[in-house]
């Protein structure tokens, strides 16, 4: 009888112990899943990178992929995901103000310079009157490609007209050339077309490379950088959620800044 009592004791500290085991297994393998819409190149490709890194520190990251500028601020508002990766601070305030929602920067990312790019024509010693240059047709990004323009002495804007200049803004045009307005991911493929002007995304997807075949482009260490700083958005009050925190700290860490200046080629710069 004691040796009976004795296995079956045995028996049931094991099992106690097995299943002890188990419990601290599930809670340690437990993760916490972070969820965010991004534009393929170079948002998605970044934030592929970060995924192992987060799962290091208990998060599971999920990418949805999207080719548009909306519906990734859309989904974030209503709660369906936890953030998004995609736009710079002017594009973000701007809708906000247009479509009343409430979305806010949690951290910067990265910069991406703007560029003017060869089409029909492959250097801007072609330019001749007339000439189609096509533009995002966005409010703050279409403003950021005028003023390049401008920079490039191909236009000249009405002063003060900064961050929210439109077509309407130009005070000399003296080649006369024509500013075809697109949708941003439309414009690499603008047909006759003498020149496009691009945001870094956009170029990437594209196939060119800012160092060897923009035309032009913003500096680094241009006012450019700081204004149009790509950024992790959320909807107000999870900026300080602490996977928010995480997802933006891995994203601004050494080894995601080495992978962006071995990848892009000077299309995309870590922001500091």
């Amino acid at each position: 009888m004691r040796k009976l009592f004795a296995l079956l004791l045995a028996v049931s500290l094991a099992i106690a112990s097995l299943a002890g085991c188990g419990a601290s297994g599930s809670g340690e393998s437990e993760t916490e899943t972070i969820t965010v819409a991004a534009t393929p190149t170079p948002h998605a490709e970044i934030l592929e990178q970060a995924k192992p890194i987060l799962k290091e520190k208990g998060y599971d990251l999920q990418v949805t992929e999207f080719e548009d500028y909306v519906q990734p601020n859309e989904i974030v508002e209503s709660g369906e995901l936890d953030a998004n990766y995609f736009q710079h601070i002017p594009y973000l305030e701007s809708f906000n103000e247009e479509r009343g929602t409430s979305l806010v920067n949690a951290g910067g990312i990265h910069y991406e310079p703007f560029g003017i790019y060869p089409s029909e024509k492959k250097s801007l010693d072609e330019l001749a009157e007339g000439d189609h240059i096509a533009v995002p047709n966005d409010t703050t990004n279409e403003a950021r490609a005028l003023l390049l323009l401008q920079d490039n002495g191909i236009i000249t804007l009405k002063e003060g007209a900064g961050l929210e200049a439109t077509k309407a803004d130009i005070v000399d045009n003296p080649k006369k050339v024509e500013i075809v307005e697109l949708e941003a991911a439309g414009v690499a493929r603008a047909k006759g077309a003498d020149f496009i002007v691009l945001n870094g995304n956009y170029a990437l997807a594209a196939g060119f490379s800012v160092s060897k075949d923009a035309l032009a482009f913003e500096s680094a260490d241009s006012e450019a950088a700081k204004t149009y700083v790509n950024v992790i958005a959320v909807k107000e009050g999870n900026e300080n959620s602490e996977k928010i925190k995480a997802l933006v700290d891995v994203l601004k860490s050494d080894e995601i800044k080495k992978y962006i200046n071995d990848t892009y080629d000077g299309a995309v710069i870590p922001f500091e």
